[in-house]
């Protein structure tokens, strides 16, 4: 099971993908400077997990659909 489905309609819009990527990342120096560094390493984390699956490997899901090969053919 996947933790997010880049595949998903919701992502398709890329000021999506890059906000829900920002926020995290912004919100970790946050923490950090509270002295919560517990928070601002998950904040971090999470950030890094969302920029490694919405920008740099996501693909649209159209091109997702033509990479695979065709199951069907005998």
């Amino acid at each position: 099971m996947r933790l997010i489905d880049p595949a998903h309609p919701f992502y398709r819009p890329a000021w999506r993908r890059y906000l829900l990527t920002i926020l995290p990342l912004a919100w970790a120096p946050v923490e950090w400077h509270a002295g919560n560094d517990l928070w601002a390493y998950l904040f971090a984390a999470i950030g890094g997990f969302l920029a490694w699956n919405l920008i740099v490997a996501w693909r649209p899901p159209d091109q997702e659909q033509a990479d695979r090969p065709d199951t069907d053919q005998d």
